[in-house]
C-alpha cells in the first residue's frame, strides 16, 4: 500500500490542475489590468502622506528663502576673511611697485597681475574701466564702492594721483595696520573656539566617559550584592 503522503502528493496534483490550466489560458495582461486601478483614476493617498505633502509644500519656499539667505551670508563671511587675508600682500606689492618708480596707475597695474584672485579682480575690474575710457580717480572710487575692504587703500593711490604725494610711508602703514587686523580677527575666532567646543563636550564626550568608564564600574558593583 502507498505510502500516506504520495496519497496526498496526488490529491493536491488532481486539485491543483484545473487552476493550472485556467491560469495558462489568461493572459499575464490580463491579469495585470485586473489589479490596475480604474482609467480616470488616481491611487489614493493615505490621509497622513496627504497632509505632510501640503504642509512641506506650504513651508517649502520660506524654508528655501532662509537658507538661501543663510548660505549667501556665509558665502560673503568666507570672501571677507579671504580678501582680509589677502589685502595685506596687495598693499606690499604696490608699496614695491611704487617704491621701484611706478605710478599709482602702473602700481595697480602689476597687484592687478600678481596679486590674490579675490583683490585681483576688482583691479582688474579698474584696468578695464581705465581702458573704455573712464578716469583713473573715478575707476578707483567705483571699485572701493564695490569692495568698501577697498576704500582705504584707494584714498591712498588718488591721494598721490592728485597731489602728487609719496604714497609709500603711506602704503607701509597701511599694510601694519591690515596685518594687525588680519591678527586680531584671528585671535577672536580662536577665542571662539572653546565656545564652540562646549557642545560636543557636554552632549557627546562626557556621556561617552559615563557610558565607558561609570556605568561598567556600577554594573559589576551591583553584580556583586
Amino acid at each position: 500500500m502507498a505510502p500516506s503522503w504520495l496519497l496526498g502528493l496526488a490529491w493536491g496534483a488532481l486539485l491543483g490542475l484545473p487552476i493550472v490550466r485556467r491560469a495558462r489560458r489568461v493572459a499575464p495582461a490580463a491579469r495585470v489590468a485586473a489589479l490596475a486601478p480604474p482609467a480616470g483614476r488616481a491611487p489614493e493617498r493615505s490621509g497622513f502622506a496627504a497632509r505632510m505633502r501640503a504642509w512641506v509644500t506650504s513651508h517649502s519656499g520660506p524654508v528655501r528663502r532662509v537658507l538661501g539667505a543663510l548660505q549667501a551670508r556665509r558665502r560673503a563671511r568666507v570672501g571677507d576673511d579671504a580678501l582680509a587675508r589677502a589685502l595685506p600682500v596687495v598693499v606690499d606689492l604696490l608699496g614695491v611697485a611704487v617704491g621701484a618708480g611706478c605710478t599709482p596707475y602702473l602700481a595697480v597695474e602689476v597687484a592687478a597681475r600678481w596679486s590674490p584672485a579675490v583683490v585681483a579682480m576688482p583691479l582688474a575690474a579698474v584696468l578695464r574701466s581705465c581702458a573704455l575710457g573712464m578716469g583713473f580717480a573715478s575707476a578707483l572710487d567705483d571699485a572701493a564702492r564695490a569692495t568698501p575692504a577697498l576704500r582705504p587703500l584707494a584714498d591712498a593711490l588718488l591721494a598721490s594721483d592728485r597731489l602728487g604725494a609719496p604714497v609709500a610711508p603711506t602704503l607701509a602703514r597701511l599694510a601694519d595696520e591690515e596685518r594687525g587686523a588680519v591678527r586680531r580677527r584671528a585671535e577672536a575666532h580662536a577665542r571662539r573656539i572653546p565656545v564652540r567646543l562646549l557642545f560636543p563636550l557636554v552632549f557627546l564626550v562626557l556621556p561617552a566617559f559615563v557610558l565607558l568608564t561609570v556605568i561598567p564600574g556600577l554594573a559589576s558593583g551591583l553584580g556583586r550584592l
